[in-house]
């Protein structure tokens, strides 16, 4: 129960960053691709859900969650059962722009189509830890149209 109150009051973080980001719509930094390693992360965690490796998933996952969750197992129930099939269902995904948060930390905007070619936009929230990028939270939202 615990785990969940805070996994509830991070989904509710991210609900805020993502209207602040409604508001003030992410800008693409001047920054060379190999310069962004926090999207290997990203890629790292979303093929990890869609193979179902419940441990790869988790250990792209931040400190702050591997101390709420009792295992990875647990943890990849929860996502599953809140919304997040769809990052599982995926059959690829593409970066949109980012943004810098401080010295640690990234907002990044990915697109995913999911079965059937629905669309999705997701927002992932990472920092830099001492075992490098970890995804801190995702904003998901279903996207009008299909993918071509």
């Amino acid at each position: 129960m615990r785990s969940l109150l805070c996994w509830m009051r991070a989904t509710g973080l991210l609900v805020a960053v993502f209207a602040g980001l409604v508001a003030a719509p992410l800008r693409a930094e001047d920054v060379p691709a190999a310069s962004m390693p926090w999207q290997d992360v990203i890629t790292g965690q979303i093929q990890a859900f869609r193979d179902h490796d419940a441990d790869v998933a988790f250990s792209y996952a931040g400190a702050a969650f591997q101390v709420s969750f009792p295992s990875a197992e647990a943890f990849f129930d929860a996502i599953i059962n809140s919304g997040y099939a769809p990052i599982m269902e995926s059959t690829s995904h593409s970066f949109g722009p980012f943004q810098r948060v401080g010295e640690t930390g990234v907002i990044q905007q990915v697109r995913l189509v999911g079965k059937d070619q629905q669309l999705y936009a997701a927002i992932y929230r990472l920092t830099r830890e001492d075992a490098g990028w970890r995804v801190q939270g995702v904003e998901l939202t279903k996207e009008p149209g299909i993918a071509i």
